[in-house]
């Protein structure tokens, strides 16, 4: 079927689903395949590029329902990825993703890894006395999308947070930038537009939160996804740096969803995952594999009622009309 599991090696639940995010990614293990196999055994085993291909060879080649990734996992290591201990999924996300774009030795590859998952924004930062403005372009693997206003207000559905997240802000009082015509400190209004999307698009559900007291609090409250998402209906002309021919391809579909159930202190993760080549979706929880409905994928919507039940984190959206 092309769905494989992975064994729980220690506490490898969220190592084991940002994984198969990855490896069911058709675009990703196609530049995958074409990586420079390091020379010495050494190497091999300090590769993560090579040590995720053996992998998913693995996955590919074998006919069981699970495979163990214990030879990546002390790969990953030796990267202060460690072994048996509860991690972020959003932070292994980037901490992956930015260890295999170092490691892999070919430019035209890596320069693919980058159009394939990186997001291009213009931060603009304007002075409210003189009009002055700045602007400068940055990229970013992720959206990383509140999901309460800045009144602790809930945001209602992900159109909400991605509106959210483009608003212009007012920087006044103790907030307020030095301007350099004006001399002094003055208000500014600060605005990020988006440039351009990339084939595989990532949204960080900003989910836990730090109180007062310095404790890490889960929202764990109703927040609908869809399964298509245009940008183009969402963001307003101001909050996009674009042309047509770019705008023309913010059209996504749904690809996967990386879901958190339980406290931040004590909790686990698995990845519902969309097959490209079947369209169907599955469920993988670590070793566990079956098929499943958008019904089931819904359920990850959250319910503040329901702090143990699953919650979705990260959400994967693939190009319906790449470039």
């Amino acid at each position: 079927t092309g769905a494989v599991g992975l064994y729980n090696v220690g506490q490898s639940c969220c190592l084991n689903s940002v994984l198969q995010v990855f490896l069911m990614n058709i675009h990703f293990t196609g530049i995958l395949r074409r990586i420079t196999v390091p020379p010495c055994a050494v190497q091999k085993r300090r590769n993560v590029p090579y040590q995720m291909l053996l992998l998913l060879e693995k996955m590919q080649c074998g006919k069981r329902k699970a495979v163990s990734p214990i030879d990546l996992a002390c790969c990953l290591s030796a990267y202060r990825v460690k072994l048996f201990v509860q991690h972020d999924a959003a932070q292994l996300f980037l901490t992956l993703w930015n260890l295999i774009k170092t490691q892999m030795k070919k430019p035209e590859l890596v320069e693919e890894l980058s159009y394939l998952y990186t997001i291009c924004v213009q931060e603009h930062l304007a002075c409210q006395k003189c009009s002055s403005e700045t602007k400068r372009n940055s990229s970013m693997l992720t959206l990383p999308l509140p999901v309460l206003d800045s009144n602790s207000h809930m945001l209602k559905t992900l159109e909400d947070c991605l509106r959210y997240f483009f608003r212009p802000e007012e920087l006044t009082d103790h907030n307020m930038c030095f301007c350099e015509q004006c001399g002094r400190k003055t208000p500014f209004l600060q605005s990020m537009k988006l440039v351009h999307l990339p084939q595989t698009l990532t949204i960080h559900l900003k989910r836990f939160c730090f109180e007062k007291s310095a404790y890490v609090h889960k929202l764990s409250h109703y927040l609908p996804f869809p399964q298509d998402l245009d940008f183009n209906a969402i963001l307003t002309e101001n909050q996009c740096q674009a042309d047509d021919n770019e705008k023309a391809a913010w059209q996504y579909e749904l690809f996967a969803v990386v879901a958190h159930s339980g406290l931040t202190s004590c909790g686990h993760y698995c990845a519902y995952i969309r097959s490209l080549t079947e369209c169907k979706w599955y469920c993988f929880n670590d070793s566990e594999v079956c098929q499943v409905w958008w019904d089931d994928v819904k359920c990850t919507y959250g319910h503040f009622k329901l702090h143990w039940g699953e919650t979705a984190y990260l959400l994967i959206y693939m190009k319906k009309h790449p470039q």
